[in-house]
């Protein structure tokens, strides 16, 4: 999906923010190297600890940064690399996330999403019901 009307309204409302959308980027950038490189493995290995302290900034607000960096991204970003990127940028302000794949066996169906204390941040929480989770990391 290419940057919509309504996601460049939103990266000019972050763009006195650089250093998140820089940040947004780069984290992008990085995970498709890593996941070249060492696949799912190394992009889980280089997900690190979970902080123990709460952030600095909003997990909301990382959040809608990630989905408006990510339609300006050279190429789509999947379910997966997204909940990465929004991860790793929640932890890195001191906030306790974690990456959940869900599936569903029959109709298949897979799908990657970022929980802060049980709760959904960058997605519906109907996955959270929907879903059997297979992996949390």
């Amino acid at each position: 999906m290419r940057a919509s009307w309504s996601a460049k309204g939103n990266l000019l409302r972050y763009w006195h923010e650089p250093a998140l959308w820089a940040r947004a980027l780069s984290e992008m950038v990085r995970y498709d190297l890593l996941y070249r490189l060492r696949g799912l493995r190394g992009v889980r290995e280089s997900m690190g600890r979970r902080p123990e302290t709460g952030g600095v900034v909003k997990a909301s607000r990382i959040c809608r940064v990630v989905d408006c960096v990510s339609s300006f991204y050279w190429k789509p970003l999947r379910c997966l690399q997204r909940s990465v990127v929004t991860a790793r940028m929640l932890r890195a302000n001191g906030i306790q996330a974690e990456v959940v794949i869900g599936y569903r066996a029959n109709p298949f169906l897979s799908h990657a999403w970022v929980e802060v204390g049980g709760r959904v941040v960058n997605d519906s929480s109907t996955y959270q019901i929907e879903l059997q989770p297979l992996d949390r990391f």
